[in-house]
């Protein structure tokens, strides 16, 4: 697992997850224990995933709910777009692993 993500990498994350629906919603209650769990476990299972903000939040005040998801799942983000939020982190179990990450001999 690289320690950061580069903008190829975060170029080519965007890419695939283009195609890809929101499988975590974060409404008015904000982040809750239920929630970051929900994060881990999707990203476990999928890699790649997308995070949909339901209240309307500025900018700057996603981007640090979002940065907390990153610390407390150990993921990265590779995107932020709107009210939604692209989120990476390589399955623990290789055999889950689904993603290849350009220049990172690694993954």
């Amino acid at each position: 697992m690289p320690q950061k993500l580069t903008s190829q990498q975060n170029k080519y994350l965007r890419s695939l997850a283009h195609r890809l629906k929101p499988l975590v919603l974060i409404g008015k209650n904000g982040l809750t224990a239920e929630v970051i769990a929900s994060v881990d476990a999707a990203l476990e299972k999928h890699e790649l995933i997308k995070v949909k903000f339901i209240e309307h939040k500025e900018k700057e005040q996603k981007k640090q709910l979002v940065d907390t998801i990153c610390r407390q799942t150990q993921c990265f983000r590779a995107g932020l777009i709107g009210h939604t939020a692209i989120l990476y982190r390589q399955a623990t179990k290789v055999a889950l692993r689904k993603i290849k990450l350009p220049g990172d001999p690694a993954s």
